[in-house]
């Protein structure tokens, strides 16, 4: 069978496993495996101390961001390879799309983002504390609206970071460009941070860690807009970039503003950006609402995907 038929298969089995199992336990997984390796890398190369100027830590941090970075792509290869050449296509695609699979985190994604709103129907200070989980700011200051709107903030960037992105990569080139991405969203979370955390100072230690993040999330970020403002009506695409531009990030204004805009609502960061500012503030149910759009906008993504991947075999033919 044509290899683009067993990746569409593949990508097809990995959803339907993390529909069905979700995450796989912290001692089987890859994501965490990569986690560690960054933390004990960074460890080593950045600084216990904010300096000034640091080029020493931006080239040493960056050569163990590549080095690491081969090691998960050739990994991935070296399993895609021992699969499409050795297994037969009926085991294959579910043997790929078990290794997929932790590459992506939409069921996790979802229940920990509606858990919010359950929290908050207990107390701000639940709702706070599951927020806590979600996002790195201080959820202690934040009001009810607030924790609303980072909630759903926080379901759109991580729509492209959990789920689009990895099947973009994966369309792309295979299981290594789904490993490859999911190990730069990763070390972005953990050294792509200006000034101290952890203990570390990430200044300039994590500055390649946060531009190969940007870089390989520009053109998901964009897909994963596109996708919610193909399942929302009544979005205009000129006010959608109007937003999107507003944020630090060249990159997670244009979910989080293509979701603020279906929603009409007004999301925010204080003193960072207002998106939507004409919104409504973020209410009970709105939550549930990101969901089902989030949730069409994967389908659509989904779907797409599995045709390029399928056109593949008319191509050849």
């Amino acid at each position: 069978m044509q290899t683009g038929v067993v990746l569409a298969l593949a990508l097809l089995v990995a959803l339907a496993i993390d529909r069905r199992w979700g995450e796989p336990s912290v001692r089987w997984h890859p994501v965490v495996w990569m986690g560690r390796a960054l933390q004990k890398a960074g460890d080593a190369t950045a600084p216990t101390e904010p300096t000034g100027v640091d080029m020493v830590s931006f080239w040493r941090a960056a050569l163990c961001w590549c080095v690491l970075a081969v090691i998960a792509v050739v990994i991935a290869g070296a399993l895609q390879y021992a699969v499409l050449r050795y297994a037969p296509w009926w085991l294959g695609f579910i043997l790929l799309g078990a290794l997929l699979k932790p590459m992506l985190a939409w069921r996790m994604l979802r229940s920990e983002s509606l858990a919010v709103e359950s929290a908050l129907a207990h107390s701000l200070q639940d709702g706070q504390a599951q927020l806590a989980r979600l996002v790195s700011r201080d959820v202690t200051v934040l009001s009810e609206v607030q924790v609303r709107e980072s909630a759903i903030e926080s379901l759109a960037e991580n729509l492209n970071d959990s789920v689009v992105a990895p099947i973009f990569w994966f369309l792309v080139a295979g299981l290594p460009g789904a490993v490859l991405y999911r190990f730069a969203n990763t070390a972005d979370a953990m050294w792509g941070y200006p000034g101290m955390r952890g203990g570390r100072y990430w200044q300039w230690a994590g500055k390649w860690a946060a531009r190969a993040d940007d870089v390989l999330s520009w053109i998901p970020a964009r897909i994963t807009a596109a996708a919610l403002w193909l399942v929302t009506k009544g979005v205009s695409w000129s006010a959608l970039a109007s937003n999107a531009r507003a944020t630090p990030s060249p990159n997670s204004g244009w979910p989080m503003a293509a979701m603020a805009l279906a929603l009409n609502v007004r999301l925010s960061k204080p003193g960072v950006y207002v998106l939507n500012a004409d919104g409504d503030d973020a209410a009970a149910g709105d939550l549930l609402r990101a969901d089902t759009f989030a949730t069409r906008a994967v389908f659509c993504v989904v779907v797409l995907a599995v045709l390029c991947l399928v056109s593949l075999l008319v191509v050849r033919v």
